[in-house]
């Protein structure tokens, strides 16, 4: 009898990612995947760890699905309970002490024993914790791709991390650094294409770290497979993410001149720009090695634009450190970034370092930060008023008549167009700028139907 699943993913296009892909193993188990838990027989919690007190969301959530579950049973109707990922990873037993009800607790690296657990689940022989990082490579037993992701999809060529950042909990959730065989990657791709993908982003902890095995014997890095990615009919564009500076090779920073579906926008997380800061985040780069590698970009394809995230509030970050940060960020100029309050993960060096910045320091560094960051969004944005850029419209926008699409740099861009344009790559003059999205209009078509939204979709 078919069955219903919702899925709730948390953080990171990763989770995304994996997600689609929990729905993939479940569909030949007869189950359709439905928008509401009220609906499903099955609801599963994609978490993520990487922000703080994320735990105690993913706890508050499981109390409302409590309630519901308890409703259904007293109605006769059993639901089964899961939560994966990177939450799941780092609670593990401690998440059952904490919700007897949950029925399956399962890490990011065994997904594709679902049908194994929620068959254990389903006959009532108890709450089941899989949270090893098993031997055999969970790509090798999932299914192929079935369901579209739209025009944009995302494809994980590499998981794990081996870098050990000190405040980072992802060596602990993903485990060690794997990287997919290039004929699975491309198999993948070519599948996403044939479901209706005109632009494939190529996900992994250290994307820029890949080194898949060939099909002839040998490894490829990230740069070749890109290329290889490219000659699939019906590739428009191609992005990735993210990245470890430190691991920008030479091949990869040529792909971005020789490669045109390779969008002309970089997700390089720099996190400080004081080396004594980095240093202490066991980061393997300095601030002027930053410099140097942008710039060796901007000579490959000097329309690049690069994103970034940077940790404000570092355990030791000084005044001068976070004056170092902000130089960075002029002399760099990003159009796009993402900033945070240091928060100490359990686990992590950095949680039992001294030196521990006081909130309120935290808070009055990172509004410096934020409101340098967003003066240089905005005049970014500005800059784009007046050109013509191609937009792949990828959803329905929040006016009638209306669709979103992103331009080459990720920004959201708003425009009147025909519903029959969902999915197309279309050049577009763009007629206004706000803080975080673009407006746009295609020649001979009526320009926007109102101005545009006062809270504007952000960067996802």
């Amino acid at each position: 009898m078919a069955k219903t699943v919702h899925i709730k993913t948390y953080g990171c296009q990763m989770n995304v990612y994996d997600s689609d892909r929990m729905a993939d193993v479940l569909a030949p188990l007869g189950f359709r995947r439905v928008d509401r838990p009220d609906d499903a027989d099955l609801v599963i919690l994609n978490t993520c760890h990487i922000r703080e007190k994320a735990a105690e969301k993913v706890y508050t959530e499981l109390g409302s699905l409590k309630r519901l579950k308890s409703a259904r049973e007293k109605t006769g109707r059993k639901m089964v309970l899961a939560v994966a990922g990177c939450v799941a990873q780092a609670e593990g037993e401690e998440m059952l002490a904490r919700a007897p009800f949950v029925d399956i607790v399962l890490g990011p690296q065994t997904y594709h024993r679902l049908p194994r657990l929620i068959a254990d689940a389903w006959r009532g022989e108890g709450a089941r914790v899989e949270t090893d990082f098993p031997p055999e490579a969970k790509f090798d037993h999932l299914p192929e791709v079935t369901a579209t992701q739209g025009p944009s999809a995302f494809l994980t060529v590499q998981e794990g991390c081996d870098k050990f950042c000190t405040f980072c909990v992802v060596p602990y959730t993903r485990g060690a650094e794997f990287s997919r065989p290039v004929e699975s990657v491309l198999a993948e791709a070519r599948r996403l294409v044939a479901l209706g993908a005109r632009e494939i982003t190529l996900l992994g902890q250290n994307v820029n770290n890949y080194h898949g095995a060939a099909p002839a014997g040998g490894e490829w890095r990230l740069g070749r497979l890109i290329g290889a990615i490219a000659e699939i009919e019906g590739i428009s564009r191609i992005r990735y993410t993210t990245s470890y500076p430190a691991d920008m090779d030479d091949a990869l920073i040529a792909a971005h001149g020789a490669v045109p579906a390779l969008m002309p926008f970089l997700h390089l997380p720099a996190q400080s720009g004081s080396d004594a800061v980095l240093r202490r985040m066991n980061r393997r780069h300095t601030a002027d090695g930053y410099r140097r590698i942008v710039d060796r970009l901007r000579a490959a394809r000097p329309d690049i634009r690069i994103s970034s995230d940077f940790i404000v509030g570092f355990p030791g970050e000084s005044d001068h450190d976070i004056e170092e940060t902000l130089r960075l960020v002029r002399e760099v100029g990003f159009i796009q970034a993402y900033s945070f309050k240091y928060s100490p993960r359990p686990g992590t060096p950095a949680a039992t370092m001294e030196d521990q910045v006081p909130d309120p320091v935290k808070s009055e560094r990172l509004a410096r930060l934020q409101e340098l960051l967003a003066a240089e969004q905005r005049a970014f944005n500005a800059s784009c008023v007046g050109r013509v850029m191609p937009v792949l419209f990828d959803r329905a926008g929040r006016l009638a008549g209306q669709l979103i699409g992103r331009s080459p740099y990720m920004q959201p861009v708003h425009a009147s167009v025909p519903e029959a344009m969902l999915g197309t790559l279309a050049d577009v003059t763009i007629t206004g700028s706000s803080a975080t999205s673009l407006a746009g209009a295609i020649s001979g078509l009526a320009p926007p139907v109102a101005t545009m939204p006062a809270q504007a979709e952000a960067f996802s």
